[in-house]
Formats: structure tokens, C-alpha cells, sequence
């Protein structure tokens, strides 16, 4: 597997846990990096998708909110939330993955780890996303 795949598992499993939690990703982050900081540092671009979904999680919930047919955030699974949210973080703000891996990885995470219909789901509405990307403000 990949390192930039493990560090999406990764990044995931922080950004689910501080959502159940209620707490700060980052906090869950400093939490777990205190026994595993090995695996922190062996996988950086889990510690920017997880800053990067905290510091720009209101415009993320926000295009989820408004391109979501049908779909309330708070209707989606905790963890088709946060695939797309992770997923739109790497299309908009993460110039060194291409879309077409950032779109393929979120739907290999909800195949892996959601319901027989999140992987269309997330695909997509990560897809429009992309679609629209150039005239979306950041």
C-alpha cells in the first residue's frame, strides 16, 4: 500500500475520532502522536490533511453543504463526512496530488470503510466538485 494511502487511513481514523469526540482533530492528533510519533512522522501528508481539514473545515462543510443533492451534512455517515472532507481538502488546497488521486483515494476509503452506496456517493459529489473547482473561491 502506498504511504500517501496509509496516511489518508490515517488522517481518517483521527479526523472520525475527533468527531465522535468532539474535540479538535489537531488535539486527537497531539494525543495519539505522544505513543505513535513514529508513525506520525513516517506519514506527513496525514498531519497536513488533518490540519488543513481543521483550519479550512467551515468553507469545506460549507461546498459539501451546498453541492450535497439531497443530503444534509449531518444526514451523512461520520465517515463519508469526513472522506469528503479530506477528499475536498486535496482537490482545492493540495496543488501536489491530482484530482483524479484525490477523487480515487476517497472513493477507495468509502469502498473500504462505508456503505454499498457511499463510494457513488462520495464519487459523485467529489466529482462535481471538481468540475466546478476553477470558479469555486477559497
Amino acid at each position: 500500500m502506498a504511504a500517501r494511502t496509509k496516511a489518508r487511513k490515517l488522517a481518517l481514523d483521527i479526523l472520525f475520532a475527533a468527531e465522535l469526540r468532539e474535540e479538535e482533530p489537531t488535539a486527537v492528533l497531539a494525543a495519539r502522536g505522544r505513543p505513535n510519533q513514529d508513525e506520525l512522522a513516517e506519514y506527513p501528508h496525514a498531519v497536513r490533511l488533518i490540519e488543513g481539514v481543521q483550519e479550512n473545515r467551515e468553507r469545506i462543510d460549507d461546498l459539501l453543504a451546498t453541492y450535497a443533492t439531497g443530503w444534509t451534512l449531518e444526514r451523512m455517515p461520520v465517515v463519508d463526512r469526513n472522506i469528503l472532507r479530506m477528499g475536498t481538502f486535496e482537490l482545492l488546497w493540495v496543488d501536489d496530488v491530482p484530482d483524479g488521486v484525490a477523487v480515487s483515494e476517497a472513493v477507495g476509503l468509502a469502498t473500504e470503510l462505508s456503505t454499498d452506496e457511499s463510494p457513488r456517493f462520495v464519487n459523485g459529489l467529489l466529482s462535481r466538485l471538481q468540475q466546478l473547482k476553477p470558479s469555486l473561491t477559497l
